[in-house]
C-alpha cells in the first residue's frame, strides 16, 4: 500500500503524517532495503509537509536541520513540535534560553519552515492561562504559531480571545482524548488526526481501524476553507488508522470527490 503522489491536489494545502523515520513502514510504504538516511527524500517524493514529532524530545542540531533541508524539494514544509523541556517540563516558565536555541535551529529551515507547535500538557488547565500570555507575548513574530489543548479547562473565549490577540493558531485535533474544537484564531488551519492509542498500536504498518468514514466528514469539512484559499497544514499521526500514507491517500481522494 503506497500513498498517493497527488502532493499538490491544491496549493493552500500540506499534507503529511507525525513523523517519517519508522522502520515499520518498510515494506508497506518505504522500500524494504532503504536505507535510514534516506527515509525522508522518500517521504518528500510523495508528500509536501511533515510534522516533526522528534523535537519534542530533544532540540535537534545544526547538521540535522541542514540535511533536512538537503533531502527535501523545494516548496516542501516541516512543522515542528517545541521541546519538551519547553512544554511539559518548565510548564512555559523559566525557559527563555531553551527557547531561544530552539528558534535559532528551526530558522535554519529558512523557506521550508512551516508552523511551530505548543502542545500543551494535560495537566496546564485554565490556571495556568498567564503563563501562556506571558509565553506568547515573548515570541517573534516572524514565525507561525499553533498550540494544541490537552486539558478541557482550557476550552474557553478567554483562550480562544489569547490566542487570537496574538495570532497564534488552535490545533484542531482528532483523537479520543478532548472534544473536536472548531474556533478560528488565526489565518491558517491546523489539524491533527492522532486517534486512539489505546486501541490502535500504530506499528503493524498496516490500517487497524477503518476511517474512511470519518475522512470523508473531514474531508468535505476542509474543502470549504481550501476553496477560501486558507492554508491548511494536516497531520496524521500512527494512532489514526494504524497506517498514516494510506490516510493520506484516502483523505486526497475525497477531497478530490467532494466538488
Amino acid at each position: 500500500m503506497a500513498a498517493a503522489k497527488g502532493k499538490r491536489l491544491m496549493p493552500n494545502l500540506y499534507l503529511g503524517t507525525i513523523g517519517w523515520s519508522y522502520n515499520f513502514w518498510k515494506g508497506p510504504f518505504y522500500p524494504k532495503k532503504q536505507p535510514s538516511n534516506m527515509l525522508l527524500a522518500f517521504y518528500a517524493s510523495h508528500f509536501n509537509s511533515v510534522e516533526v514529532d522528534g523535537t519534542f524530545y530533544r532540540i535537534p542540531t545544526e547538521q540535522t536541520v541542514i540535511n533536512w533541508t538537503q533531502r527535501t524539494p523545494e516548496g516542501f514544509l516541516f512543522s515542528l513540535k517545541f521541546p519538551q523541556v519547553i512544554t511539559h517540563i518548565r510548564m512555559l516558565k523559566n525557559c527563555q534560553p531553551e527557547t531561544n536555541v530552539f528558534l535559532d535551529r528551526a530558522s535554519l529551515l529558512e523557506d521550508k519552515l512551516g508552523p511551530l507547535l505548543l502542545q500543551l500538557p494535560p495537566n496546564f488547565d485554565i490556571a495556568h492561562l498567564p503563563d501562556l500570555a506571558d509565553f506568547l507575548g515573548k515570541l517573534p513574530s516572524t514565525h507561525r504559531y499553533v498550540v494544541e489543548a490537552r486539558n478541557e479547562s482550557l476550552l474557553t473565549e478567554e483562550f480562544y480571545s489569547l490566542l487570537r490577540a496574538n495570532n497564534v493558531v488552535l490545533a484542531w485535533v482528532d483523537n479520543s482524548l478532548m472534544p473536536q474544537v472548531d474556533q478560528l484564531t488565526s489565518d491558517f488551519l491546523y489539524v491533527r488526526w492522532v486517534g486512539d492509542r489505546k486501541r490502535v498500536k500504530g506499528t503493524l504498518g498496516k490500517i487497524e481501524v477503518n476511517k474512511e468514514k470519518e475522512l470523508e466528514v473531514w474531508a468535505g469539512k476542509i474543502k470549504l476553507f481550501l476553496e477560501k484559499k486558507t492554508v491548511v497544514f494536516g497531520y496524521f499521526g500512527k494512532c489514526y488508522s494504524g497506517y498514516p500514507p494510506l490516510d493520506v491517500k484516502w483523505f486526497l481522494e475525497y477531497l478530490a470527490l467532494n466538488k
